[in-house]
């Protein structure tokens, strides 16, 4: 099992598509072709970096927007 993991950490997928899969997966759209391609050439520290990354920035985003609703009056 060890072996197999770092073949996956071997891959040469680019920070840029791990950030493309995560975006596609936080919307919930994704083709099964293309899930496999993904699967077969991105690697793995890549796509956690880039799911901790997305995730950090749309919590970021909410409470941006809470404090917005809530400073312009229209919550209240």
């Amino acid at each position: 099992m060890t072996s197999g993991l770092r073949e996956a950490a071997r891959r040469k997928g680019s920070f840029l598509h791990a950030l493309k899969a995560v975006a596609w997966s936080f919307f919930g759209v994704r083709k099964n072709s293309e899930y496999e391609k993904d699967v077969n050439r991105l690697n793995p520290l890549h796509v956690i970096v880039a799911g901790l990354l997305a995730a950090a920035v749309f919590v970021a985003g909410l409470v941006l927007l809470v404090k917005w609703v809530v400073g312009s009056g229209v919550a209240a």
